[in-house]
């Protein structure tokens, strides 16, 4: 009798995994639009209860699904330059969020928080508030150090900074290529690089 419990636990997890990595598929397929707990359970050959056994909505679905594929190789590197570091961070997540597997999944969960403001708030605690501390974190460390000027308050430029890559990433047309990061770059350096460091 010991170790009977242990295996419906670990099919059920494994289960689950199959269940997200068939939507993560399909939202590559098929982008946001054609997503819907029907379209997953056709594909994983499953009927809809399977699914809404361990969640309760398309959004909890999507948002476990981008728990996922949301890692730690989005994090930045701390090189001593906190332009070119940045910058390379910039250009490796937006190509993350415009290509399979997070960006179709992102997107789709940015569609349903449009009209769930339960939604929009957990996508804002697990991911978005993240993405802006990390980026706070790395520019907070460069002010200390001495590349950015000591008097700034830098809790807004984070916010800046990430919120004008989103934007142009999730509501234009225009690409997040090498000259818009540059040009991002090139405003926050001018209004916070250190004099000391200019002169």
């Amino acid at each position: 009798m010991t170790g009977t419990p242990a295996t419906p636990r670990r099919r059920g997890a494994a289960r689950t995994e199959e269940l997200l990595r068939v939507t993560l598929d399909l939202a590559a397929e098929v982008g946001h639009a054609g997503l819907s707990i029907e379209a997953v359970a056709r594909r994983a050959g499953v009927g809809k209860h399977t699914i809404y056994r361990r969640w309760p909505s398309l959004a909890a679905l999507l948002l476990d699904a981008l728990s996922l594929v949301w890692t730690s190789d989005l994090d930045y590197r701390y090189t001593g330059d906190v332009r070119a570091d940045l910058r390379e961070q910039f250009l490796r997540s937006s190509f993350a969020l415009a290509n399979p597997p997070l960006g179709p999944v992102y997107r789709a969960v940015i569609a349903e928080a449009q009209a769930d403001s339960t939604l929009r708030a957990t996508l804002d605690e697990r991911f978005l508030v993240t993405v802006e501390q990390s980026t706070l974190d790395r520019i907070t460390h460069a002010q200390r150090t001495g590349e950015l000027a000591a008097e700034a308050n830098l809790e807004f430029a984070a916010e800046v900074l990430c919120g004008t890559l989103y934007y142009r990433g999730l509501l234009t047309t225009r690409p997040i290529d090498e000259n818009a990061v540059d040009g991002l770059l090139d405003m926050f350096m001018a209004a916070y690089e250190s004099n000391e460091k200019t002169n």
